[in-house]
C-alpha cells in the first residue's frame, strides 16, 4: 500500500530544489556564463532564438529565487494532496 505523502515536507523539498536551481541560474547570469549556456542548449532542442539577457540585478535574483521556492512549495503541496486523495 502506498504511503501518504506529507504536503509540507514535499512542498519544502520541491521549494528548495526549484529555488536552488533558479539561484544557480541567477549566479550564471551574474558571472556572464548564462548567454553561452543558452547558445549551447537551445539548438539541442531545435530552437533558434535570439534571447537577450538583461543586466544582473541582486533584487531580481532574490525575487526570482523566492518566487521559484514558493512555486515549488505549492507544486509539492498540491501533488501530495492529489496523491493522498487518490490513495
Amino acid at each position: 500500500m502506498a504511503e501518504k505523502l506529507k504536503g509540507n515536507r514535499l512542498g519544502l523539498t520541491l521549494g528548495i530544489l526549484f529555488g536552488a536551481l533558479h539561484l544557480i541560474w541567477a549566479i550564471l547570469v551574474a558571472v556572464g556564463v548564462a548567454s553561452s549556456l543558452l547558445e549551447w542548449i537551445l539548438p539541442l532542442h531545435f530552437i533558434s532564438l535570439v534571447v537577450p539577457l538583461t543586466a544582473f540585478s541582486v533584487a531580481n535574483a532574490i525575487i526570482l529565487t523566492i518566487a521559484a521556492f514558493i512555486g515549488g512549495y505549492v507544486t509539492g503541496w498540491i501533488f501530495a494532496w492529489i496523491w493522498n486523495w487518490l490513495k
